[in-house]
């Protein structure tokens, strides 16, 4: 099912939404941008759990015909008087199953959306990872677990930013 807390891609980082004025009209909007239906609620108080990181988005206020939550009325990227605790989701009336976004087995899903306004993959909670054949706990070959079975990750396209997920996800710094 299209349900989680409502996280947003500004300046390069991943940050929350915060759930002041937080309605379905708000949810409408998140879930057609992301291609899961209507809107069923829009759970705050952390509902979904305390993110983390910069909470980018307060007072969104959406008609509910907007394209884009980033086209909707806010208080301004990163002008906010809230903290985790009041995290904004959705639920969704669809199911995360867009053509090329992924298989997410079941996992706490994390509706996206990005600043430039274009539809972004679901986000399921952070893949189990670990690290093998290194010097130490946070060096060594990248390997994910996926249907119960670890595998590993093929380095087209990989660079520094793909390996600063790694570790931040990973406790390496």
């Amino acid at each position: 099912r299209c349900a989680g807390r409502v996280e947003v891609f500004y300046k390069n980082q991943w940050g929350t939404v915060c759930d002041d004025h937080w309605d379905l009209e708000d949810a409408s909007v998140v879930c057609r941008q992301l291609g899961c239906g209507t809107a069923l609620s829009a759970p705050g108080a952390g509902h979904f759990r305390a993110g983390s990181g910069p909470i980018w988005l307060d007072d969104v206020n959406c008609t509910g015909t907007e394209a884009a939550l980033s086209y909707c009325r806010m208080k301004g990227w990163g002008k906010n008087n809230c903290h985790h605790g009041e995290d904004a989701g959705v639920a969704c009336s669809g199911n995360a199953s867009n053509e090329g976004q992924g298989d997410f087995h079941g996992a706490l899903l994390s509706p996206s959306v990005d600043s430039s306004s274009r539809p972004m993959a679901f986000h399921a909670s952070p893949a189990e990872l670990r690290l093998v054949n290194g010097l130490n706990r946070c060096s060594g070959r990248v390997e994910v677990m996926h249907d119960h079975q670890w595998g590993t990750i093929c380095d087209d396209d990989w660079d520094f930013l793909d390996a600063t997920v790694v570790c931040r996800q990973l406790g390496c710094g």
